[in-house]
């Protein structure tokens, strides 16, 4: 995640402590901040569900009604909650599928709660009605993240069920009759990226004051869609934007916390129009990026996913490759397994990734971003991020370099 609230308008945000190694809020004086990003445990992303009433376009693991899967039943759940909670991981996020269509969601919650886990949902907010939202407060859940990809017609064509925007905004306003912090998730393609001028109005009518947009992995129904992802062009008009907006709530005085997600590019862009506008921030912003070490300390180290089989992922796209089994092992057995290549690789990037993002200047910082976008596209979990919009003269690569890449039979060929 690249914190555009932070990094950009120099606002203290809540995930400070674990993002950058800061305690910047009251409420972090009993967080235990890693002395490097390196040493962070996952945040765990839990399809607890594949079962969803909703059949979107993206969605990274193709989800819906009577889909096949090997959830573990709510006994094996809890003993998988105790396993991450003695392993001390900072956070679970129940997902799905549709989390609330599991009918033990808030019995699991709150078991996690008593194990002293903070639990987050990520739900598409059509079923948050205000006796569920009121759950939701009981029970403790530190954050709803609620799926939101337009305005109106444009999100329903994306969840391909008329009136899901409607029944979303409704489970928004819910949450916050309840008192429930709740933010917004986007996933920025070329059905929506026009819409991001609406989308911060909507954001300032509803008094949404979080909201993280995703760039587009084409794992699972979203491979069906790859040729909607955004040009370089258009990322970079999107980043754009969204920083425009974000200062422009900034100076009116709103609290934001205004994310990117997905493409760790975006904390260079947005160093690099620092460097233009305020070098000294510019200069902070850098410790801040580099401690983070983006897709460095990412997937594998700082995030990692249990899917409705019960299988354990590096992050939530990797579905075509299984680190483990929580039905045979421990999660925290599987995550450490020295022997195991992907975690191997992840951990080790520098030994393994290969082409532009070898030879960039900005590696420190971005860190490769996505390897499983670069999976995904090249067949190769080491060639570069096919979504990394800078040029080459951004990135440091003059002609020797790439010359050095055709000779070494790295010179991938990137998308536009």
């Amino acid at each position: 995640m690249i914190n555009i609230s932070k990094l950009y308008c120099d606002q203290v945000t809540p995930g400070d402590w674990i993002r950058y190694g800061e305690k910047s809020l009251p409420q972090q004086v009993d967080k235990s901040v890693p002395r490097q990003a390196s040493e962070r445990r996952p945040i765990v992303v839990w399809n607890i569900t594949r079962t969803c009433n909703l059949k979107c376009v993206h969605c990274y693991n193709d989800s819906g009604i009577n889909k096949p899967c090997n959830e573990l039943s709510t006994n094996q759940a809890k003993a998988v909650l105790d396993d991450l909670a003695q392993f001390g991981v900072p956070s679970v996020l129940f997902s799905g599928g549709e989390p609330l269509m599991r009918p033990d969601l808030f019995d699991l919650i709150e078991y996690a709660a008593r194990q002293g886990l903070r639990a987050v949902i990520s739900t598409n907010g059509t079923l948050i009605t205000a006796d569920v939202a009121g759950k939701i407060k009981d029970r403790g859940v530190s954050y709803v993240g609620i799926s939101l990809d337009g305005i109106g017609q444009v999100n329903d064509k994306f969840r391909a069920v008329s009136g899901a925007f409607d029944r979303a905004v409704n489970g928004i306003r819910n949450c916050r009759a309840a008192g429930v912090r709740v933010g917004l998730r986007l996933t920025l393609t070329q059905r929506n990226v026009q819409d991001i001028y609406a989308l911060f109005d909507f954001f300032e009518t509803e008094g949404i004051e979080r909201a993280c947009f995703y760039h587009l992995v084409p794992s699972g129904r979203g491979a069906g869609i790859a040729s909607e992802d955004l040009t370089h062009a258009q990322s970079r008009g999107a980043i754009e934007t969204i920083l425009a907006k974000t200062k422009q709530f900034k100076q009116a005085g709103r609290k934001t916390d205004i994310l990117t997600v997905d493409n760790h590019v975006d904390g260079v862009y947005l160093y690099l129009k620092l460097l233009r506008e305020a070098p000294q921030r510019a200069t902070d912003v850098w410790k801040l990026l580099t401690w983070n070490g983006g897709g460095l300390y990412s997937s594998g180290v700082g995030i990692g996913c249990i899917d409705f089989n019960g299988k354990v992922h590096a992050d939530q796209f990797w579905y075509h490759y299984s680190l483990g089994d929580v039905h045979e092992s421990p999660f925290s057995q599987i995550w450490t397994n020295p022997d195991e290549p992907l975690l191997k690789g992840l951990r080790n990037r520098r030994m393994y990734v290969r082409g532009r993002c070898r030879l960039c200047r900005f590696f420190d910082m971005c860190g490769g971003s996505l390897r499983v976008r670069a999976d995904l596209h090249f067949r190769n979990p080491w060639a570069p991020d096919p979504a990394c919009y800078l040029t080459d003269e951004e990135i440091g690569l003059d002609a020797a370099k790439q010359a050095e890449l055709k000779e070494t039979g790295e010179n991938f060929k990137m998308p536009k």
